[in-house]
């Protein structure tokens, strides 16, 4: 039988006993990591750093694969990217930090926010689907498992009812981790765009949660956890449309905040320690040149440059050189050319990204 998209709200009563036990743990797990992240002193370097975290792992979601070092050695203001797949990853982490962007002097998540973020994704402003024929199908079988609306009127319907589900309080009392699973489904159904309805749908589950001051940041990691559990995400999306199985649904979705937000207040404790302890040392063996700025800089750019110190601390070319070549010297960079330029990786921060373990 053909899936008819629901109008939101939902007419079920999806706030089961169990679910409501999983939104109490996952709200205290988000709650502990927002509180870890307001102790960094400056948000630019978990921006900086998860951010491209949490694009990695989504584009990686739709096989685009790219790794940390072919990540941290792209410039993506100069647009120099080691790889296509780096690039790609690039335009995750400009349009979710766009649409962050928009949402606080906005204050809500438009449509036409939702046309920006994907335009920026997949570089083209398609916009909607106009022409019928999109079909999700099984990458190793070829069958058709899924058919979303081909009527652009019926797409335009079903993204203004989804907007105002998203904005208008008054329309759902619902919780809004539930409410985040429900407007994630229903997004991944309508399917609005050519290309690009995945990543753009990860990062609206992002910013719907910064919407609603459950985050400060977009920083949660939530796309390492459908990544890890690729086939039952898929599945599950299916089996909402196939059986109305919205509990399962829910309760997949809340378990992937709660143990990403765990795995991402991790993350930040040891962002935090790192940056003590390279505080420490560059007090204590460079008095001269420290500066907060100067750390911030080392950790907000895993793989800094003259031109990042320069712009960051206002100084000269010569200062910025002498500041990275003697942090070279007592350990805490690592000094590489790549391409026709010097790279300084600060190597216990790049270790520790590239090793956070599994979710908890």
């Amino acid at each position: 039988m053909k899936y008819q998209i629901p109008i939101l709200p939902l007419k079920e009563d999806i706030e089961t006993k169990k679910v409501l036990k999983k939104v109490a743990l996952a709200h205290s797990a988000l709650a502990e990591m927002k509180g870890a992240a307001a102790s960094i002193p400056n948000e630019k370097i978990l921006l900086n750093t998860l951010a491209l975290q949490e694009a990695k792992d989504s584009s990686e979601i739709e096989n685009i694969i790219t790794t940390q070092d072919e990540l941290y050695q792209s410039d993506f203001i100069a647009q120099k990217f080691k790889s296509p797949a780096a690039k790609e990853v690039y335009n995750y982490s400009q349009a979710l930090l766009t649409g962050f962007t928009n949402l606080q002097s906005k204050g809500i998540l438009s449509t036409n926010q939702i046309l920006e973020i994907q335009s920026i994704l997949v570089e083209n402003k398609a916009g909607f689907r106009k022409l019928p024929g999109t079909m999700l199908k099984n990458d190793r079988t070829g069958e058709v498992i899924y058919t979303p609306p081909q009527n652009l009127d019926d797409i335009v319907q079903y993204m203004n009812n989804l907007e105002l589900f998203i904005n208008d309080d008054s329309v759902s009392d619902l919780d809004v981790l539930a409410k985040m699973a429900i407007i994630h489904h229903q997004f991944e159904s309508i399917h609005p765009f050519y290309d690009g309805n995945g990543r753009t749908g990860r990062i609206i589950n992002i910013l719907y949660l910064v919407k609603e001051e459950l985050l400060n940041i977009p920083i949660l990691y939530l796309s390492r956890y459908i990544n890890q559990n690729k086939n039952t995400y898929y599945e599950l999306l299916q089996k909402v449309r196939d059986k109305s199985a919205w509990e399962e649904w829910i309760l997949f979705m809340l378990e992937g905040v709660e143990s990403t937000s765990r795995q991402t207040t991790y993350t930040i404790h040891g962002i935090k320690d790192l940056m003590l302890s390279q505080k420490q040392k560059i007090r204590s063996e460079l008095p001269k040149i420290y500066s907060q700025d100067l750390l911030n800089n080392i950790f907000g750019h895993p793989y800094t440059k003259i031109e990042f110190v320069m712009k960051d601390l206002s100084v000269s070319r010569v200062t910025a050189t002498r500041y990275l070549d003697e942090l070279t010297k007592i350990g805490i960079l690592h000094k590489e050319k790549i391409w026709k330029e010097y790279y300084y990786v600060n190597k216990d921060l790049f270790t520790f990204l590239s090793n956070i373990p599994t979710l908890m």
